[in-house]
């Protein structure tokens, strides 16, 4: 899908670990295809996290895997760039660009073939492979406030707007 110029925006506020297991767990059934809203759309999508070190996307990712129905050890891919998961036929693909210094390691790499619609690809750090990736149904931005996190939801595409509508902000005490 093309994105579109002006994205759909969703900003919450992440008080805790809690908070952003909770927002891994709405978005876990809408990615998968599991929510009524998304039933017609179909599973797969793509997700790009953004932020500082240790703001938060592996810990986002692992709960989103954990929400999907990964079991067993959930690893980052810093290292091997790639962790790949299926769960009832359905594809997760697990980035981290971070160590890219430029990017064209992305298409040197070979990930072009995984980036088809059925599957549910998870990209940290997107911006290190630049203009080359497809463009987020869903690019989330955590980013620090004191001791808990915003996440700012960027929706690119229509199924990216569709998940948008479907989540719910935490509720603070």
């Amino acid at each position: 899908m093309e994105p579109s110029s002006t994205p759909h925006t969703l900003s919450l506020h992440l008080e805790d670990e809690d908070a952003t297991v909770a927002l891994a767990q709405q978005l876990a059934p809408l990615l998968c295809g599991q929510h009524p809203a998304t039933i017609t759309s179909g599973s797969g999508g793509r997700l790009h996290l953004r932020g500082e070190l240790g703001a938060g996307k592996t810990a986002l990712v692992r709960a989103l895997l954990r929400a999907a129905g990964v079991t067993g050890r959930i690893k980052s891919p810093s290292y091997a760039l790639l962790e790949s998961y299926n769960v009832s036929n359905l594809y997760f693909y697990h980035f981290d660009f971070y160590r890219f210094s430029d990017a064209r390691e992305w298409l040197d790499a070979g990930f072009r073939e995984l980036m088809h619609e059925a599957a549910i690809v998870l990209i940290e750090w997107p911006e290190k492979a630049g203009e080359l990736l497809p463009p987020p149904d869903l690019d989330i931005l955590l980013e620090y406030s004191g001791s808990s996190r915003h996440a700012h939801l960027s929706a690119y595409s229509d199924k990216g707007r569709l998940w948008l509508t479907q989540l719910t902000p935490p509720h603070r005490p």
